[in-house]
């Protein structure tokens, strides 16, 4: 495909480096540093404004557009004038990265009706996410698929808790779900009933929804637990996590902002948290306002080394689980090992919607795992396609991907050798990077 960025920032730059190898990209940025990094790419390096009509006519036609930069309005601005352009083509599809929650209500949006074709909000994603995760105490990553009919959970493995030390065929686990993988360390296996689940181990665990809230219970969650959050950073993340938790109401929530008209603001929309002005990597403000007893602390601040701070802090003095927003790739893999329970980052977020896309038909949605390693794709089997021809033990499926979920008319199916995938079913898939595009190639 050809593929024009806008942004190449961290967000943009990443798109940029993931795609690259198969596809024909164009990086677009007006700052000089950016443009020299990306000129370290083997791609098209153009310094400007992406939103000006005489910089997309030199990248014009495309088959993708994407619109990353930090700024919504240039976003919106660079997809519905790409539109214009290549109104009498209709190949141009275009993604527009937005923060703004007047702009967009939900992680990802149609937006046909006003000149795009989708906008993606990864801060909305990753609050949907740590949203999620919060009752359940060994859990450390959520994503949904088939419009939330199917749900991936990742948990923890504890000592001595109901998992640690158990093969998975003896692993007691409700019928409606499958557990799709087991992360040890920096290898993520497909699992076979004779792996033995240890301590530290992550299972990424796929099925039903009323099946996954079976398995939360497992690890110790459930709808009846309060849980006592405090959020350190009320940013656009910070604010969407606090929104999202004061509506579920089962949450004693207390924010932490260092800016205080900020606060302000916050306490105005958020009338059932407790808004506190203050720095939150100040020790003692964590110690007077109870860190060590949060069930979860969750650091939003725009710096990843102050986010590192603060979580450490609140470790030291007791919290049982931290949470932490990460923009910087790079720094994924220091936090977990120092001890982060759960390290998000929205960028990740932007870079799977904007995957989901290139990979062109058929690819509804997409969740990358363990550094881009590991991918859960929504797929749709087409007629003819060599998926529905057969019972799944007969398709020579690859070794490293499994079928974990079907959707057949609403119907969600955790599947067995004998089952056939029809022509309009939704699969969900788990399958090693290297096998993407052999698992592809059987639904189109």
């Amino acid at each position: 495909m050809k593929i024009a960025i806008i942004g190449a920032g961290e967000v943009g730059y990443s798109i940029a480096k993931t795609l690259y190898a198969d596809n024909d990209i164009i990086l677009i940025d007006k700052r000089e540093e950016s443009c020299e990094r990306a000129g370290k790419l083997d791609v098209q390096v153009i310094q400007g404004n992406g939103a000006n009509v005489s910089i997309l006519k030199q990248v014009l036609p495309a088959d993708l557009v994407v619109a990353v930069t930090g700024n919504d309005e240039i976003n919106v601005v660079a997809c519905i004038a790409t539109k214009l352009l290549t109104k009498d083509e209709k190949t141009c599809t275009t993604i527009a990265r937005v923060s703004n929650p007047e702009y967009i209500n939900k992680p990802t949006a149609h937006r046909e009706e006003i000149g795009m074709d989708y906008m993606i909000c990864p801060e909305l994603t990753l609050a949907s996410e740590v949203a999620g995760i919060i009752s359940v105490p060994s859990a450390v990553g959520m994503e949904a698929f088939a419009d939330g009919r199917v749900k991936m959970m990742e948990f923890k493995v504890g000592r001595d808790t109901t998992f640690d030390g158990v093969s998975l065929a003896d692993a007691e686990i409700p019928d409606c779900c499958v557990i799709s993988a087991l992360v040890r360390g920096k290898d993520v296996l497909i699992p076979h009933g004779s792996d033995v689940m240890h301590e530290d181990d992550h299972i990424i665990v796929i099925g039903k929804q009323e099946a996954i809230t079976e398995i939360e219970e497992m690890f110790g969650g459930g709808t009846n637990i309060r849980s006592k959050v405090m959020i350190v950073g009320a940013g656009i993340v910070g604010f969407y996590i606090a929104r999202l938790l004061a509506e579920r109401g089962d949450v004693d929530l207390k924010i932490i902002e260092a800016d205080e008209d900020r606060c302000v603001e916050v306490a105005g929309a958020l009338s059932s948290a407790l808004v506190l002005h203050g720095d939150g990597t100040d020790e003692a403000l964590l110690r007077s306002e109870g860190a060590g007893a949060m069930n979860v602390v969750i650091a939003t601040i725009d710096s990843d080394e102050k986010n590192l701070l603060c979580l450490l802090l609140a470790k030291q003095l007791g919290a049982k689980k931290v949470i932490a927003k990460v923009d910087r790739s790079e720094y994924m893999e220091l936090f977990e090992m120092v001890g982060i329970d759960a390290a998000l980052s929205p960028k990740q977020a932007t870079i799977d919607g904007v995957l989901r896309v290139s990979m062109g038909a058929g690819v509804e949605s997409l969740a990358t795992i363990e550094g881009e390693q590991a991918e859960i794709i929504e797929l749709i089997a087409a007629p003819g396609s060599k998926m529905t021809k057969k019972t799944l033990d007969r398709i020579k499926f690859p070794k490293g991907a499994i079928v974990s979920a079907i959707v057949h008319d609403n119907d969600v199916i955790v599947p067995r050798g004998t089952h056939q995938i029809h022509a309009g079913d939704r699969a969900v898939v788990f399958a090693l990077t290297s096998a993407l595009p052999k698992v592809k190639k059987l639904f189109e």
